[in-house]
């Protein structure tokens, strides 16, 4: 019952995680960040190997998965410390997300709750193509947004990795104990043993 309880609130987990990176992907793609949307894309694939690891009882499956879970609680840290600008981090640097290739920031930053955007006529700030924004009356500001998601994210991830190293213990227990050809039954089958020595017998035959 218990290995049958981890299973299941591990499923859930990655249920969760699967709808949580699902919606941060299309909102990424609304803002094209390319850089979260290729990390989007790996962390799927590794939910969907780690859920497929749990239903199959595969033990390396859910391996991969924690490390990954390790390596998505960086990545979503990095977010949160980019977006609240610790250290040497700036939101000015757009390659960091978007590989350099447009001046497109967060989805949120124009869709806000409650953001009024107000475009600038004129303005000579703005690159071809591109126009110029003021964005005011957020009640929540596009970084926080992003923050809070990222933390999800981190938050799902560390359940995920516990119930992952749960399970595939008990998975691996379960393959150390089993008995394939019943080794461990003092009355388990015992094949027939040949005599060392023939008895010769005398033919008689018809004269």
């Amino acid at each position: 019952m218990g290995k049958c309880d981890g299973r299941c609130t591990l499923l859930v987990i990655c249920s969760l995680q699967l709808v949580a990176a699902l919606q941060r992907q299309v909102f990424d793609f609304l803002g094209y960040q390319w850089a979260p949307i290729l990390a989007n894309f790996l962390h799927i694939m590794a939910v969907i190997l780690g859920m497929f690891g749990t239903v199959q009882f595969r033990f390396r499956y859910l391996i991969f998965y924690a490390v990954w879970l390790v390596l998505w609680v960086g990545w979503n840290s990095f977010i949160i410390c980019f977006y609240l600008e610790v250290g040497n981090l700036s939101q000015d640097r757009d390659f960091l997300m978007t590989f350099n290739t447009s001046l497109h920031r967060s989805w949120w930053m124009e869709h806000g709750p409650g953001c009024l955007v107000t475009p600038v006529l004129d303005s000579h700030m703005a690159p071809d193509d591109h126009h110029v924004i003021t964005v005011s009356g957020c009640l929540l500001d596009y970084q926080y947004i992003e923050v809070l998601s990222s933390a999800i994210q981190i938050l799902l991830a560390l359940f995920g990795f516990v119930y992952a190293c749960y399970v595939s213990k008990v998975f691996q227990d379960d393959e150390d104990s089993f008995d394939f050809i019943g080794g461990f039954d003092s009355y388990g089958y015992q094949p027939p043993q040949k005599s060392s020595h023939l008895q010769l017998q005398p033919l008689y035959t018809a004269g």
